[in-house]
């Protein structure tokens, strides 16, 4: 049960490429951004989209493979947990971040089953 204390699910799109780095520690990271979107009526019966955008993420081998086999547009179903950090920026005022930080991924759409011929991975 501890495990469902801090745990998200989303599918959305990458809103770009995502962004690898190799620390100084030699640990990989990548970040993007995903949009998710969400569906309803308003009151004149219309349909009306609404799209959020989340900062993703990802460690070691989970960004090397959303790096190489992803692209803007693509998309993908994320699991993991959300986190707050801080900093401060060039001008000393701080700044606060929410993250979602990437454990588990699953392509989706028409490229997936590419992806899983090529990865071999069980998914």
């Amino acid at each position: 049960m501890n495990a469902l204390r801090n745990k998200v699910q989303l599918i959305g799109h990458l809103g770009t490429k995502v962004e690898l780095k190799t620390l100084e520690s030699g640990k990989t990271v990548g970040n993007v951004n995903l949009a998710t979107n969400e569906y309803y009526k308003n009151k004149k019966g219309e349909r009306v989209s609404e799209t959020t955008w989340h900062r993703l993420v990802a460690w070691g081998k989970t960004a090397e493979l959303l790096e190489k086999y992803t692209d803007k547009g693509s998309e993908i179903a994320i699991e993991g947990k959300i986190t707050n950090r801080d900093y401060s920026d060039k001008d000393g005022v701080k700044r606060y971040v929410t993250e979602v930080v990437v454990n588990d991924f699953l392509f989706l759409g028409e490229k997936s089953s590419k992806v899983r011929e090529e990865t071999a991975l069980p998914f």
